[in-house]
């Protein structure tokens, strides 16, 4: 049994796994913006809340998971699309909650194949970068923080174009499908590559060129680190 957090479980994707890795028999914490967007109260092992698009409570959200102890999977798959957050909530505050918490056993970023058209233009990070260039950084923060943090996998996950709130009701890839994959990376061991990996419906993806290259990847880790004041373990 295993003890998960997963955050933007209040619908979606995020909703769909919490309630997969709970049916499983895993402990799980879920995170929602507010309270008033929790559902299922008494499924969870606990309950964080925090605006994700505001970097005091994403901080108010790493305090709260203190009293949980050291998760075995911390699941990042918070995200917006089309808002002036898309910055903050993809990809500024998995890189501070990654920062701020005690380090878990696995790590799982949500990515898309948007990202293959993302900038690596690292000064959009402060004058507005979009949905492409947000799963960009975060799937190179991934890849990047799976040769640097020892007894630590991480990984990013293409969950597909989903009919999710986000996604649309004509999205034509398979919803159920669209969690498995986060589900099996935070709790089964017959994984390979054990760490790295980014993945597409249980099988592993190439990538953007950017996100397995060391020198983007040490420069958006100082990047991140700049823009937030906040140092990367």
């Amino acid at each position: 049994m295993a003890l998960v957090m997963v955050t933007g479980a209040a619908s979606g994707l995020g909703y769909n796994t919490a309630q997969a890795l709970a049916d499983d028999g895993h402990d799980v914490v879920v995170h929602v913006r507010n309270e008033s967007r929790l559902r299922d109260p008494d499924r969870w092992k606990g309950v964080v809340i925090g605006d994700l698009a505001r970097v005091d409570e994403i901080h108010h959200v790493a305090r709260q998971t203190s009293g949980f102890g050291r998760f075995d999977a911390v699941i990042h798959n918070a995200g917006v699309m089309g808002s002036p957050d898309v910055i903050t909530v993809n990809v500024v505050a998995p890189y501070l909650l990654t920062a701020w918490m005690d380090k878990p056993g696995r790590l799982i970023y949500l990515s898309s194949s948007m990202h293959r058209g993302g900038s690596t233009d690292l000064r959009r990070l402060s004058a507005g970068g979009t949905y492409s260039d947000s799963k960009l950084w975060v799937t190179t923060l991934a890849l990047a923080l799976a040769s640097r943090w020892s007894g630590t996998s991480s990984h990013a996950v293409d969950p597909g174009w989903v009919p999710t709130r986000m996604g649309g009701a004509g999205a034509p890839d398979d919803l159920t499908a669209g969690h498995e994959t986060q589900v099996w990376l935070g709790t089964h061991d017959d994984v390979t590559p054990s760490s790295g990996g980014y993945w597409h419906h249980r099988q592993t993806q190439t990538s953007h060129p950017a996100c397995e290259d060391e020198d983007f990847q040490a420069q958006l880790i100082k990047a991140l680190e700049s823009h937030t004041g906040v140092p990367l373990a």
